[in-house]
């Protein structure tokens, strides 16, 4: 994607102009991927992807913040999601947001970066390194600026509380410890601040 109504170059790399860009929910999405008795990967997504990205005139003095619903994880099994949604991992009722919010912003040349930021789950904050990638901006067909991003991660559950498994007889666990994150975010420009 490409318009120069909507980006600039800095450092030989497309970025988005400054300014406020929000989540579009229906088209962002987090994809959470863990190992089942070692070896098959289930993955589950969660929706209620909301938040904001603040383009700053030097692009590392950005920042992006993000909630989400964590009672939306979908695994395509009732069962399993259900289990999810207990106090054994993200206890919903008792923690109904999901929460990030970025310290640190680095450019890695190209459309490559890396944001460093704070994400609290089950009242539990812990650092986290993502490593993204700015996909490029352009107009919809409303007339709207548009920036695409992508970044994908890992965290250790057990750090925020989620200590549920079973041993296998074979050696191992049930459910990995670790559990790789993927994010794929399109964020609309606030209306007031589009470029004409």
């Amino acid at each position: 994607m490409s318009d120069t109504a909507v980006s600039r170059t800095i450092q030989g790399m497309e970025a988005p102009t400054q300014g406020t860009w929000e989540f579009d929910p229906a088209h962002s999405s987090l994809t959470i991927i863990a190992r089942h008795m070692v070896v098959t990967k289930v993955r589950g997504t969660l929706g209620g992807l909301t938040g904001q990205i603040q383009i700053a005139e030097k692009p590392e003095d950005s920042w992006v913040e993000v909630t989400v619903d964590p009672s939306t994880v979908d695994t395509r099994n009732e069962t399993r999601d259900n289990h999810l949604r207990s106090p054994d991992f993200l206890h919903v009722e008792k923690f109904p947001e999901i929460k990030f919010r970025s310290t640190k912003i680095e450019l890695l040349g190209g459309p490559g970066l890396r944001v460093t930021g704070d994400l609290t789950i089950r009242g539990v904050t812990r650092p986290l390194v993502l490593n993204g990638e700015f996909l490029g901006v352009a107009k919809n067909p409303w007339g709207k600026n548009v920036a695409a991003f992508t970044a994908t991660g890992e965290i250790e559950r057990e750090e925020f509380g989620m200590t549920w498994n079973q041993a296998l007889e074979t050696g191992g666990w049930l459910v990995s410890k670790k559990f790789q994150i993927e994010i794929d975010v399109e964020a609309t420009q606030k209306a007031d601040e589009q470029a004409s």
